[in-house]
């Protein structure tokens, strides 16, 4: 006999077990007929015409009106059990999709992953932490003897479409070695690529440069990208890193410009992406001028203290509440 074609001896002998002696014993054998009840499936509506039956049998006496209570109770009870069962299958599949999510961020790290450069000539930092478990933003470093190539992109859009974008957009880059001399060329060739692959409804914004540590410059295009900042070190001062570019997906044909800015001893680029810079609190967003106060207050420490520290500033400030994909690359050229 299964458990089923027990079930209402069974429970009528538990309530009467409980009723003539109330003991945590009786009170138990509930709780385990409950848990058994709940691993055979059955529903909350059944359970109650047993315990109806049984307290029929157990108190032939009782008043009409207490029966009558749990036949309303049965009627609610059928409802809320179909809605049980579904809010039940809902969670299964956010379980599911949550387990899913886990394995698809984790895949993305490894896929993403870059190791920051170790130089004599450059001090470098970098730091990116996502909103949600996908990252939308994506940093690379490429490195040789002579040259460091960075890259810094952001998917307008989060999830699992934008980290998507960001894989297809670092195996783009590396079908194209040659190019990494030529920052405008890598846009161009990325456009292109971006155009005819991604959603019309997402854009990627992007900064690509070199440094050259024997010549101290870096050359650089921007499609679309949030501005960084410049410190100059025998000025002490912080000016915003300006170059101007359409963002990748828009326009096949577009052609970016190329810049190159000098590096001096001391001098510092900040490359960053709109997480930090429209980092918002209750009363709205961050003034750039905090952000640019934070870099000056941390200059003299190393790249990757700096980085860590101003983001450790802004999460306290926003709540420990990331509201945006969140990256930092400073570069420092040393003394």
């Amino acid at each position: 006999m299964n458990f089923r074609e027990r079930l209402e001896p069974r429970y009528r002998a538990i309530l009467e077990n409980y009723l003539t002696k109330s003991t945590e014993i009786a009170l138990y054998q509930g709780h385990r007929f409950s848990r058994q009840a709940i691993e055979q499936q059955i529903s909350p509506e059944e359970i109650i015409n047993v315990h109806r039956s049984a307290l029929k049998d157990l108190l032939p006496d009782l008043p009409k009106e207490v029966l009558a209570s749990f036949d309303f109770l049965l009627e609610v009870m059928m409802d809320y059990g179909l809605a049980y069962q579904e809010h039940q299958s809902l969670r299964d599949k956010q379980f599911e999709m949550k387990s899913e999510i886990e394995v698809a961020a984790g895949l993305q790290d490894t896929l993403l992953e870059t190791q920051i450069p170790q130089t004599e000539a450059v001090d470098i930092g970098a730091i990116s932490v996502p909103a949600k478990q996908m990252n939308g933003d994506y940093y690379r470093f490429v490195q040789d003897q002579q040259l460091i190539s960075i890259a810094i992109a952001d998917v307008i859009g989060k999830g699992i479409p934008a980290a998507l974008c960001m894989s297809m957009i670092k195996y783009t880059m590396d079908s194209f070695p040659e190019l990494r001399k030529r920052p405008h060329q890598v846009l161009e060739n990325l456009n292109r690529v971006v155009e005819s692959n991604v959603d019309t409804s997402m854009f990627i914004t992007m900064l690509y440069g070199v440094y050259d540590q024997n010549q101290h410059t870096f050359t650089y295009s921007s499609a679309g990208h949030e501005p960084g900042f410049y410190y100059d070190f025998s000025k002490n001062e912080l000016s915003e890193f300006h170059a101007n570019g359409l963002v990748l997906g828009v326009d096949p044909n577009m052609n970016y410009r190329q810049f190159e800015k000098k590096v001096e001893c001391g001098d510092m680029i900040v490359l960053l992406s709109d997480g930090v810079t429209e980092s918002r609190t209750e009363d709205g967003f961050i003034e750039r001028s905090v952000i640019t106060d934070m870099i000056l207050s941390y200059k003299d420490r190393p790249a990757q203290e700096m980085v860590e520290k101003i983001y450790r500033e802004l999460e306290k400030m926003q709540k420990y509440e990331i509201r945006d994909d969140f990256t930092l690359i400073i570069l420092k050229r040393k003394f």
